[in-house]
């Protein structure tokens, strides 16, 4: 009768016959239920006390009873039950020192529980048996409960019980993981048995009997007994060496160590050469814990930390200290670098506002994310490595539960005559069943066996003593094999068992490396119901890939059934051969194999699942029998088969198995060797050639004839030709000659800047050399530096070849060495989850960083979670509420984030873990890592533009995506979008051309203050001009523009790029280059009052552009290793060539600066950009709009008064310092309660007084101080009372005197820090100032040809005084022939036309007697001309020509 998880028979049937020898049967007892606690780490939550099975086709009822070893334990058994020979009694548990197999010899060690490692709770359940039943039904295990104490139970018993030794103890001794000719885990002692050894602390778990001493029988473990071992760092060599790999990280950076565990949050700074920064001051208010009022301070940018910290305490009076002291920014934990200058911290330099820090000492200074002394004792297991699933946890609970009745089976099998093996091989499918549904041919063939072993009843004992052998030979045939295939299972699969005994390896296989590769497949087990039907017969195909290009394919044309065993599978048992030597494939090669399913319909062949692995592992040719867990119905990812997508920790449910001969032929890897001998030395021309074709600095952007070129000079290209990545991608092939001579470059090679060898870390290059080489040059970057390439290093981490990589432990390093890295790394690794095929990559690699991160840091994370989902929930019930109801449902869910903080206390923000942040919403919909891309491009130009001493007021938002759809955007404080500006400005807002310049003046009443807002959006205007056009942001409108109230323009929102716009038919949405609109130039030129502006914002952008152009090679790098991140609008090459093409990296300065004027002018004249935000406006014009702004013809002097709020409510002198000249401490409060200082003389305030004598004559003020004093008086102290008299009457009376303009610029006029402290104006080249007509030229000359830009003109009008639209002809002299003349466009109707326009000569000898003539004219008219003798020219200079006929 068949059964599962139920007693077979009643306890009156199990007697039945054995009256006065009761001996027979331990497994089963009636009425009890109840737990044993293995010694395991406790279930996660998630694992209940039941759990559903489908499938099986026998229907579970409560009142069957359940085997647990637990019985066995009861204290109160009548000792005549038990065996008559002397053991361990039942309460006598001992614990004994674990004896490594390395060790025992033959001997079997003895195993008892270590009463430390007993749980306190646990379940086991059992999977089902049958999962593809055509009769199967759903049942569901009774929730079994528990027993108290399983050493004092009062159960009676009335039959005798056998002795078992079944426990766990630790292993203390370790054995090495590489052995001799064995597969991983086994060593051959004396007797040239194998045995199995893990490099990890194991526990070992014995399933089978001791038995008592009695004729026939010892106290030695069975040979059918199986055992298991839990090996808490894994079950495999992989998970082992990866435990030791991080644990080996984590121990380099002790807890005790302050330098790189301070708990600190480091600020990140940028490193600027020493004259940038030089004309930039900052104004600093410092707080210390001895004054209740800040010092006020005056400071270069350029000013180190450290010296700034020791001004503070000489004025305070404290220098010097006896501790280090530090400065961190006031509301929040962010602490300044003392060894880098202040201008070099990102928060100080992007501030809009003061500069508020705080000092500290090393003792006052909290430390609350450092790593304690408690995280060094710590070890890093499988437990960390796998909590995200509890799949494991259950394979090995339902494992033990299996092996525990299967050891019952096999008892009762073999103490009953006659024997019946229908209950053993019914529970040996079930062990099958836990083992993903595998049933290998070992245990088919034992099952067999066992079926035939005769059934005997007699009373005859010779023929009793033969069966009762053949018996016992076929279970230990099917223990063996059931030993095999737990075995092959743990080294295939993620898990904290494996057997103690390993079986045999089998003798080595006769190969070497000069062998061609084959290997057997031997079946698909677990083949889904739903194929069996649906396919007739199925196959595989094999294929042999390296960096995405096919090496070799076989496809088995041999089509078998499904064949039905224990579960359905397809048996093939084909050898495959590959036609290709071992040697010849490269270490990095990887094996996919697909099975492929013949459709009864359709007749056609179908994929339909696939599965992947490497080739070497860790140096050593794949080897003995492996389990490989097939993805189904996914698309192959063909460009990405790395080992990263091999998943080993969740088996799926078809597994396939095959087997590599045993052999331990390890990759002998190349020796780098120059090979000259065919090769030539280039001539001037072909070194050229390379250079213009190194400009590409993308390999995916090169043709294979240019590959070719490039390796066929390898040995000639170098950092100022060349990079190494387009050198070592175009190599041929990757074969050992091949190899060899790029190891020979490489090692030769000087790399110009760390940065350079992000290109070796892509796709293209997965040699684990050329790798270890690219990431020695990263190490080089500070972690500042890292920080800024972080989510590109993040998604080339799946292409490493190991988690031990060389990338892996610099990232790990670096994050026990940065909080900042840290924390970003988290949250990168967490988004990089949602990335499917490498999900389980990410999983581990982010289960290291929590380990190495600290307990303190890691429950951070763990707040940081949590509020975002709480974030994420509000943001989703927000937003689907309706309009009317938002308002109420955003207060009700609001509650919930108070709720959370008044739990945490305190939580940081994952945007930044400093708290560095003015406001946080929750997106919800939008794929933000486009943002976080898109973002991250942009800080690396702003970057750029900086360390070029040009500062572009660019305003980059922090983005962070946190899920699919899911993220957080920092709000900017005091911006507008733009759409709101027109819909204040009326309907046809958009269409106006002096919106903007209104909106400006509105909020800006002084004259000073307006024109520093037109310098801040002269620059940022042109820097998001060139970004973005160079990354090409489409879907641009108003709504996704966005002005500060200080000047600043940004953009927002970057779900399209790389030129993916919208259409509208065939029509495309964005027409034009970039935003730049009319009324845009209208307010830079001040609606024409100043023309040389657009001048100067074209001069401007073309400089930024030919800066950004420069570093073409690490953009298109940066944006190369995302091609693989999922990212829905950067997948393909044709992404990667439209940034080339935007970027031009082969034209020359010039020829750059031409092509960008026209793209300005593109967009300048494109009206379509106005309909689109007109459209907008409309579609989101409010019926409730705000109040229009008033117009100026109704209120003439709106610009020159200061609204209320501006208004200063009092001014008092605090103090003075004695210096030459007396200065004064003014503290300003204005009526908006924000409080500013600045500093004045004496003299200054006296001509503050006079300048509103002058201004305001019929007015009465307040009666000054005189300038004389009293001998012998304290004149300084009686000064500051008598101006503060005076300040008090000036402010308190006239309005119109209180909020003048001088008064207003007197106490007002401090101006925001920026890089390029200028006055008002936004003049960056020179200008006419007698109003004379001019042409701004480049000339230049080289080889043969003449080149000529005509940049801009200046002061061109007509006789009647009219501005002209003109044009520009050249010639040439001396010119007999007339053929040297060329015309540029014409500009329309300006007085300052720019054209940046090239006209080139060839074939020009010389520049001596040879003349460029220059005429200009408007519609046939003349207008001025200009001769100019080239050879007293200076070549590649701009320089201003006046208009005439003179000859220069």
């Amino acid at each position: 009768m068949a059964y599962f998880g139920k007693v077979p028979f009643s306890g009156d049937e199990f007697y039945e016959g054995h009256s006065g020898d009761q001996a027979s049967y331990l497994a089963y007892h009636s009425g009890s239920y109840g737990k044993v606690y293995l010694g395991f780490d406790q279930i996660v939550d998630e694992v209940n006390n039941e759990f559903f099975f489908y499938g099986s086709s026998h229907l579970h009822h409560p009142e069957e009873e359940h085997f647990f070893t637990s019985d066995i334990f009861s204290l109160n058994v009548p000792e005549q039950q038990l065996c008559s020979q002397p053991s361990v009694a039942c309460c006598e548990l001992h614990s004994e020192n674990f004896v490594p197999h390395w060790q025992q010899g033959s001997m079997s060690p003895k195993i008892g529980f270590k009463s430390s490692l007993l749980s306190d709770d646990g379940n086991f359940s059992l999977v089902d048996s049958y999962p593809y039943n055509q009769e199967r039904e759903i049942y569901r295990w009774n929730s079994i409960t528990p027993v108290t104490n399983v050493f004092n139970s009062n159960v009676e018993r009335s039959y005798t019980y056998w002795n078992y030794q079944i426990g766990f103890d630790n292993v203390d001794a370790q054995c090495p993981v590489s052995l001799n000719n064995y597969p991983f885990g086994q060593r051959r002692d004396e007797n040239g048995k194998g045995e199995t050894c893990l490099t990890s602390t194991s526990r070992r778990f014995s399933i089978g009997p001791t038995w008592p001493n009695s004729p026939g029988h010892d106290k030695e473990i069975t040979s059918w007994s199986i055992q298991l071992i839990k090996a808490d760092q894994g079950s495999n060599e992989n998970v082992i060496s990866f435990c030791n790999t991080v644990e080996k990280i984590r121990n380099a950076y002790p807890a005790c160590d302050l330098k790189t565990n301070s708990g600190k949050i480091w600020s990140v700074v940028t490193k600027f050469p020493d004259n940038i920064l030089g004309k930039t001051r900052f104004r600093i208010s410092i707080w210390t814990d001895s004054s209740p009022s800040p010092l006020l301070l005056t400071q270069h940018a350029g000013c180190i930390t450290h010296d700034l910290i020791v001004e503070i305490l000489r004025c305070t009076n404290q220098y010097p200290v006896h501790e280090e002291c530090f400065l961190s920014v006031c509301g929040s934990d962010e602490v300044l670098q003392n060894n880098h200058s202040l201008g070099s911290h990102e928060s100080l330099r992007k501030a809009t506002t003061d500069i508020h820090l705080h000092l500290h000492t090393t003792t006052n200074l909290k430390q609350s994310l450092a790593r304690m002394h408690e995280d060094d004792q710590n070890k890093f297991s499988v437990n960390e490595l796998l909590e995200y699933t509890c799949a494991w946890r259950l394979t090995r609970q339902n494992l033990v539960a299996a092996l525990r009745k299967y050891r019952g089976q096999v008892e009762h099998l073999l103490q009953n005559e006659p024997h019946n093996v229908d209950y053993v091989i019914e529970v040996t499918k079930e062990i099958c069943s836990v083992l993903c549904f595998v049933e290998t041919r070992e245990i088919t063939n034992a099952v067999k066996k066992l079926r035939a072993v005769p059934l005997v009843k007699t009373q005859d004992s010779l023929q009793r003593v033969e069966a009762q052998a053949l018996m016992e030979a076929a279970v230990t045939e099917l223990s063996m094999a059931i030993s095999h295939l737990i075995h092959v299972y743990s080294s295939s699969i993620d898990t904290d068992f494996q057997v103690a005994n390993a079986p045999r390896s089998p003798s080595h296989a006769d190969i070497s490396l000069d062998s061609q590769l084959s290997f057997t497949v031997y079946a698909a087990h677990n083949i889904p119901e739903a194929w069996v039907n649906r396919y007739k017969v199925f196959s595989f195909s094999c294929l042999l890939t390296y960096a995405g290009k096919t090496i070799c394919q076989v496809k088995i044309c041999k089509n078998i059934p499904i064949r039905k065993s224990f579960f359905f599978l397809t048996d093939w048992n084909e050898k495959i051969n590959f036609p290709l030597r071992i040697k010849a494939l490269p270490r990095e090669t990887m094996l996919t194999i697909k099975l492929l399913g013949l459709n009864s319909a359709s007749k056609t062949t179908e994929v339909l699942a696939w599965t992947c692995c490497p080739l070497y592992q860790k140096e050593q040719l794949i080897h003995g029998t492996v389990l490989l867990s097939m993805k189904l119905y996914s698309m192959l990812p063909a460009a990405m088969i790395t080992p990263g997508i091999c998943s080993t920790d969740a088996p799926t449910s078809v597994m396939l198995q095959f087997e590599f001969p045993e052999t331990d032929l390890k990759f002998i890897n190349p020796e780098p060797e120059e090979r000259r001998d065919d090769l030539e030395e280039p001539t001037e021309e072909c070194l050229k050639h390379i250079a213009r074709l190194s400009q590409a600095h993308s390999l995916l952007l090169l043709s294979e004839q240019q590959k070719r070129i490039l390796w066929f000079y390898r040995y000639y290209c170098n950092n100022q030709n060349c990079s190494l990545p387009l050198v070592l991608g175009s190599a041929p092939s990757w074969d050992r000659t091949t190899m060899s001579e790029m190891y020979s470059v490489m090692r030769k090679w000087r790399f110009s800047n760390p940065v350079e060898a992000l290109g070796l870390l892509t796709f293209s290059f997965p040699d684990k050399d050329i790798r270890r080489t690219a990431v020695q040059q990263i190490e080089n970057l500070s972690n500042d530096e890292l920080l800024e390439y972080l989510p590109q290093l993040v998604q080339v981490l799946k292409f490493e070849w190991s988690l031990e990589g060389p990338l892996v432990k610099l990232l790990l390093n670096r994050s026990l060495q940065s909080i900042q890295v840290a924390h970003q790394l988290y949250w990168l690794l967490k988004n990089a989850q949602n990335e499917v095929h490498f999900k389980t990559w990410y999983r581990k690699l982010l289960a290291a960083l929590q380990f190495t991160a600290g307990k303190t840091l890691s429950n951070e994370f763990s707040k940081e979670e949590k509020l975002n989902r709480i974030l994420e929930d509000i943001a989703e019930k927000v937003k689907a509420a309706s309009d009317t109801k938002r308002k109420e449902v955003l207060k009700m869910e609001l509650n919930r984030l108070q709720q959370f903080f008044q739990e945490v206390k305190v939580c940081r923000l994952p945007l930044n873990p400093a708290l560095v942040v003015q406001g946080i919403e929750a997106d919800i919909g939008d794929d933000l890592r486009q943002d976080m891309l898109v973002l991250q491009i942009i800080r690396v130009m702003d970057n750029i533009w900086l360390q070029e001493g040009l500062d572009m007021q660019i305003i980059i938002y922090r983005c962070l995506s946190t899920g699919k759809g899911q993220g957080l955007v920092q709000m900017v404080p005091d911006a507008t979008t733009l759409a709101k500006i027109h819909r204040e400005s009326g309907l046809i807002g958009p269409l106006k051309e002096n919106t903007i310049k209104k909106w400006f003046r509105h909020h800006h009443r002084l004259e000073s203050s307006y024109q520093e807002a037109i310098r801040n959006f002269f620059h940022s205007c042109a820097g998001w001009c060139v970004v973005t056009f160079i990354l090409g942001v489409c879907d641009r409108h108003n709504d996704n523009i966005m002005l500060t109230n200080a000047g600043h323009m940004f953009h927002i929102d970057f779900g399209r790029f790389l030129g993916h716009a919208q259409t509208f038919g065939s029509i495309r949405r964005d027409r034009a280059p970039f935003i730049f609109t009319s009324e845009m130039e209208y307010f830079i030129t001040e609606g024409g009052k100043n023309p040389q502006r657009f001048q100067e914002f074209v001069e401007l952008c073309c400089r930024a552009y030919n800066i950004v152009r420069k570093h073409s090679q690490l953009l298109l790098n940066l944006l190369e290793m995302m091609l693989h991140a999922g990212l829905p609008e950067l997948n393909s090459i044709q992404d990667l060539k439209y940034v080339y093409d935007n970027l031009r990296p082969q034209d020359s300065d010039l020829q750059a600066t031409s092509y960008f004027t026209r793209k300005i002018k593109e967009s300048l004249e494109c009206f379509p950009v106005k309909l689109n935000n007109l459209i907008h406006t409309l579609a989101h014009m409010s019926l409730t709009s705000s109040t229009k702004l008033p117009s100026q013809e109704t209120v003439p002097q709106e610009w020159m008064m200061l609204n209320a709020e501006k208004s200063i409510a009092r001014a008092t002198i605090l103090g003075f310092n004695k210096k030459s000249d007396y200065l004064y401490l003014v503290q300003v409060v204005q009526t908006c309660n924000v409080v500013t200082f600045v500093e004045k003389s004496f003299d200054q305030f006296s001509e503050l007084h006079s300048n509103l004598q002058k201004q305001f004559p019929s007015h009465t003020l307040p009666e000054f101080p005189h300038s004389w004093h009293i001998p012998f008086t304290d004149l300084e102290h009686k000064r500051v009372k008598d101006l503060n008299l005076y300040l008090k009457q000036l402010l308190n009376g006239s309005r119109k005197l209180a909020n003048n303009e001088l008064v207003l610029r007197f106490f007002l006029n401090w101006s925001k820090h920026t890089l390029t402290e200028t006055a008002s104006s936004v003049t960056s080249g020179p200008q006419s100032t007698d109003g004379t007509p001019g042409v701004q030229l480049v000339i230049s000359y080289e080889g043969t040809h003449l080149t000529v830009m005509l940049k801009h003109m200046r002061n061109i009008r007509l006789p009647d005084g009219s501005a002209p639209s003109v044009h520009a002809e050249f010639y040439l002299l001396p010119d007999p022939d007339e053929v040297n003349r060329r015309k540029t466009r014409t500009v329309p109707k300006t007085t300052n036309p720019t054209f940046n326009e090239i006209v080139v000569y060839n074939k020009v000898m010389q520049l001596e007697g040879r003349i460029l003539k220059l005429v200009v004219k408007s519609k046939g008219t003349f207008v001025g001309a200009v001769n100019i003798q080239l050879s007293r020219v200076h070549l590649n200079e701009e320089k201003w020509y006046p208009l005439g006929n003179s000859i220069f």
